[in-house]
């Protein structure tokens, strides 16, 4: 078994950071990087085998996902909204994919039981309407997940010092799945 680990956006925030919390100064970038090498060290630990890859190329991560031979993607993110209030956990699959749904339906539970975040529950991404192009463009079953809005003052302090919790619950997510 092997997962597919893509911590969203450009490595060190060069060229671009993600989302960043005006206040804190918290960027995207970096809260996915360290969310996705825990949840890799978590998934080693188990059996499972992981390759994992940031960059600021969504077609140079999609090319190296088909490519690793992985049976699942899972890609990592903190959400954002122009309002504070808005807060919680989702995650995304593609349209058509039941593999994909049961896995992020799998991530989204341990994260919320975990973490207490807000259950926005599972979301579906099609292709040509609000299709997210790493869901779209990988040939394994593939998960999105939004940890929790880096915008929002009681999230941001979730991604700031609960990084390793949610790698957890993103690994007990996977193992979940496979049982």
């Amino acid at each position: 078994m092997k997962i597919f680990i893509n911590p969203g956006h450009a490595p060190n925030g060069q060229p671009d950071p993600g989302a960043c919390n005006k206040y804190t100064g918290l960027q995207e970038s970096e809260v996915a990087f360290c969310v996705g090498e825990k949840t890799a060290d978590y998934l080693n630990a188990v059996g499972i085998e992981t390759e994992s890859l940031q960059s600021d190329s969504l077609a140079e991560v999609c090319i190296a996902a088909n490519a690793s031979g992985a049976d699942f993607f899972i890609s990592v993110h903190c959400n954002s909204a122009n309002t504070t209030s808005a807060n919680g956990t989702e995650t995304w699959a593609c349209a058509g994919s039941a593999e994909g749904r049961k896995l992020a339906q799998c991530i989204n539970d341990q994260i919320v039981d975990a973490l207490g975040t807000t259950d926005r529950g599972v979301k579906i991404a099609a292709p040509g309407i609000n299709g997210l192009y790493v869901l779209s463009n990988t040939d394994m079953p593939a998960v999105l997940v939004e940890l929790a809005f880096i915008s929002n003052a009681e999230d941001v302090v979730l991604l700031t010092e609960q990084q390793d919790e949610f790698a957890r619950a993103i690994a007990r997510g996977v193992t979940d799945y496979f049982n």
